[in-house]
């Protein structure tokens, strides 16, 4: 760009990002006139997880997933629950803009697939903080474990642009997509974003094929109105009234101590309310409830996949497939 600039294409922000500077994320730079991402390979969390921590429940379910992130992201959610490494943005820099310190460990590539593949697990999860702004680390990781036979997953605001999206494409194998709210104010009030970009990466995803499960963190009186819970399931409902939607509990954290955790009574109503618009897979989460974090066949309400926390039983002879009825059940099994 003119004047030494460089534009970012990661996510729907586009920062413009002089020389020296950086993205809002902190983490994508303008050294010397080209674009760097300087969290390549420095990994500040990396854990073995139940694949429904994700949460994924319709995608390997009963699975280990091997997580990792970094610092930096391109949100500012106040009520973030990972926020002392995703809202890290304390580099030291010298005049060119280069960071004298790096904060995580050493854990490229080749070391992360090594790591899953050693504790016997096939499924690699981008998550912790937003995986758009370290999406080359993400890259490069997801092709060499494509290549060993593992799949990957994005836990992800969805606030990637189309380019980021295809760069992804062909090693992504399914994503988890927090849909925030249902309004631009609460958007930009509360997460620094816009809601529209993050919608179209709904869209575009299932469009690709990529399998994708929502998730709408509930914060009562911000977002858990009856009529916004109605319109976020009749946009869901309309893309496929098969996704699986995940209500969870939130709690006071970050900017929002202040914050009353969610209660129970506000899941199930949140619940009833996505059931009635037409949804037919819903789940609630960060509580301890069975019945509604179960999977039951929409046709006869067979119990299918039972859960308890992260503990979960299936009760089929065919994965995917209901033993009362025959119907089959979306997602990846196998």
């Amino acid at each position: 760009m003119p004047k030494g600039y460089v534009q970012c294409r990661a996510c729907a922000h586009y920062c413009a990002i002089p020389k020296g500077g950086a993205g809002k994320c902190g983490v994508r730079r303008n050294l010397r006139g080209r674009l760097y991402l300087v969290t390549y390979g420095k990994a500040a969390a990396v854990h073995l997880d139940p694949v429904e921590k994700k949460p994924l429940y319709h995608f390997h379910p009963g699975e280990g997933i091997l997580s990792v992130g970094t610092v930096g992201c391109n949100l500012f959610c106040a009520f973030c629950q990972n926020w002392p490494i995703s809202q890290f943005r304390e580099f030291q820099v010298s005049p060119e803009g280069l960071p004298d310190r790096f904060v995580g460990e050493d854990w490229p590539p080749e070391r992360l697939v090594a790591e899953a593949e050693a504790l016997g697990v096939r499924l690699l999860a981008y998550t912790y903080n937003e995986p758009a702004v370290f999406v080359e680390y993400a890259h490069d990781t997801a092709r060499l474990a494509k290549a060993r036979g593992l799949k990957n997953v994005f836990v992800t605001s969805g606030f990637e642009t189309q380019e980021a999206w295809d760069y992804m494409r062909p090693y992504l194998d399914a994503a988890n997509v927090d849909l925030k709210g249902f309004t631009e104010r609460f958007y930009r009030e509360i997460c620094g974003a816009r809601l529209k970009p993050v919608l179209e990466s709904l869209e575009y995803l299932l469009g690709l094929g990529v399998w994708v499960e929502v998730t709408t963190l509930l914060l009562e009186g911000y977002n858990d109105g009856e009529e916004e819970l109605r319109a976020m399931a009749r946009f869901l409902k309309g893309l496929s009234p098969e996704i699986p939607w995940h209500l969870t509990a939130a709690h006071p954290d970050y900017r929002m101590l202040h914050l009353k955790p969610t209660g129970h009574a506000t899941l199930v109503r949140a619940y009833e309310i996505a059931k009635e618009e037409g949804l037919r897979f819903v789940y609630v989460g960060n509580v301890l409830d069975e019945e509604r974090s179960s999977t039951r066949c929409p046709d006869c309400g067979r119990l299918l996949l039972w859960r308890r926390g992260f503990r979960v039983k299936a009760f089929w002879e065919t994965p995917g497939v209901c033993p009362g009825c025959g119907r089959r059940i979306p997602g990846v099994w196998a």
